[in-house]
């Protein structure tokens, strides 16, 4: 199957004449920058006619076609096609994007999103002849939509279906994303979630997986349905709410412990000292209380809820010491070191709800941005480097989710860990923590 360039007229420098000519020598365009490895691929295999290659590439990467918002938020379950025509082929053409090429996010129109594969199934009769991928750029190619081209797509995706790059992988947004500064530290504060799911790192003006689908993601995991939603969530999130007050008990009492003594702190003894502060908490809580509204009442506690208290803190310092060691087996942690808060799964999250708001329009770029740069100053106060923060984000993870089981959600997170200190490209190399 072939691609190319629809013909264009005087495409080419003017020449000029006599004395100025021979004076000064003819000035060539700086080269291309591809705004990430993508549209790079694509540039290189449409420069070398190798369109075997370009649709390697395209099968591979998602597709994004522009849609109306009200039409989507009225019939959220279909697609419409729009066509456009293309004054250079002189046909209707269908303009799909890759990710890179996206404009920032307006409230209309939105985005979905398809894979090569799924554009030719659900091509219909009517729909435009020509398929437009990234059209206006220097890595445009035009494509022919009769079923027997779209039956050549499909044999381009069922010929790199056992080559698919895995899901983790660092990709960075070169051209339109931000490589340093304030803003880049708050969105490599979530790294570790996009390197896991195969997202830019960097793409502040986000679309994810198109409209409906980051509205279908904020919907299922998080409950968040409105723009209210999202901002409570952000919230809560940016302010460390959403961990467990008990983790963040349970290691408090370590960290008090480690500055008393200045040292490593038995296990042991971090039990038995969390076990008088929760008799004691409950001791105080028995007791009434004078306040500027008056008399507050005791609110006592028996002894058999306290006894189950002191229990699950005890089952759960064991959880969080067998962590660590694993930790520091597979290189999360230094000898010696431990985690002081996982507040860092909270603010990573925040780094990443900012962007799915906006993928999802429940909030501006702007928002998003002063939601990235919060989660970034918090990370930075609360932690003292990218491995710090990495070991307190991946045991609040596991706390929440892996039960001790160190199955997916524990190695996903090694593998990303590893790919962030080690890649020569990650923000974690390239990105001062302070």
């Amino acid at each position: 199957m072939g691609g190319g360039d629809p013909p264009r007229a005087d495409d080419g420098p003017h020449p000029q004449s006599g004395a100025a000519a021979q004076a000064r020598p003819q000035e060539q365009p700086p080269p291309w920058q591809a705004p990430s490895a993508i549209e790079q691929e694509l540039y290189e295999a449409k420069t070398h006619g190798d369109w075997t290659r370009y649709f390697a590439v395209l099968a591979r990467s998602d597709l994004f076609v522009a849609d109306s918002r009200a039409r989507v938020d009225a019939h959220p379950d279909t697609v419409v096609f729009t066509p456009y025509h293309d004054a250079r082929t002189r046909t209707d053409c269908l303009a799909v994007y890759t990710e890179g090429m996206l404009p920032a996010p307006v409230e209309d129109p939105v985005y979905h999103s398809g894979s090569l594969s799924w554009y030719a199934r659900v091509w219909g009769a009517k729909d435009p002849p020509w398929l437009a991928v990234n059209p206006g750029s220097p890595c445009e190619a035009y494509f022919s939509t009769t079923p027997g081209h779209r039956a050549l797509w499909q044999q381009h995706v069922e010929r790199v279906a056992d080559a698919v790059q895995p899901h983790r992988a660092l990709r960075t947004l070169f051209v339109g994303g931000p490589l340093h500064g304030p803003v880049a530290h708050g969105l490599a504060c979530g790294a570790l979630l996009f390197v896991n799911n195969g997202e830019l790192w960097n793409a502040l003006a986000y679309h994810g997986g198109g409209y409906t689908a980051e509205r279908d993601r904020l919907k299922e995991w998080w409950g968040v349905a409105s723009r209210q939603d999202w901002q409570r969530t952000q919230e809560l999130l940016l302010c460390a709410e959403m961990i467990s007050p008990v983790w963040e008990f349970t290691l408090g009492i370590r960290r008090s412990l480690a500055l008393d003594f200045a040292g490593a702190v038995a296990v042991d003894h971090w039990r038995q000292v969390a076990e008088r502060a929760l008799w004691q908490h409950a001791a105080e809580v028995a007791e009434p209380h004078l306040t500027p509204d008056g008399v507050t009442m005791a609110q006592p506690r028996s002894d058999a809820e306290v006894r189950s208290q002191v229990a699950g803190v005890g089952r759960l310092i064991g959880r969080i010491t067998r962590y660590e060691a694993r930790f520091r087996a597979d290189g999360l942690l230094a000898a010696g070191k431990f985690v002081r808060s996982v507040e860092a799964w909270d603010y990573g999250r925040a780094s990443g709800m900012a962007r799915w708001g906006l993928g999802a329009r429940y909030c501006t770029v702007q928002e998003t941005e002063q939601a990235v740069l919060r989660a970034g100053r918090r990370c930075q106060a609360n932690y003292r480097s990218w491995e710090d923060f990495s070991a307190a984000y991946i045991l609040g993870r596991c706390l929440h989710f892996d039960e001790e089981e160190f199955g997916e959600w524990y190695e996903d997170m090694v593998i990303a860990h590893r790919l962030l200190m080690s890649d020569p490209g990650s923000p974690w190399l390239n990105v001062p923590w302070k």
